[in-house]
């Protein structure tokens, strides 16, 4: 699951966002029953890896704390820390 949700984030580039959902029918295909199933999975690899600092998670363009947000959400590569 990590590397689907890396390789999204690589394939979209700098700047770009990724739907979870994109993630989980890249993992398990268009049916809509099985890819669901993905979903809190893919929601709680992302906190992980939120924390960890290896991605983001915005929410109407805005990175949320990975442990309090709610609702409609993106994953992005982390931004570049300017010094």
């Amino acid at each position: 699951m990590i590397t689907a949700i890396e390789a999204a984030l690589a394939s979209r580039g700098n700047g770009k966002t990724v739907c979870p959902s994109e993630v989980a029918r890249a993992l398990a295909g268009s049916n809509e029953k099985n890819w669901r199933r993905l979903m809190k999975p893919i929601r709680a690899e992302s906190v992980r890896l939120a924390e960890a600092g290896r991605l983001e998670i915005r929410r109407k363009g805005k990175t949320v704390d990975p442990h309090d947000f709610r609702g409609v959400y993106r994953l992005a590569a982390p931004r570049a820390v300017e010094d």
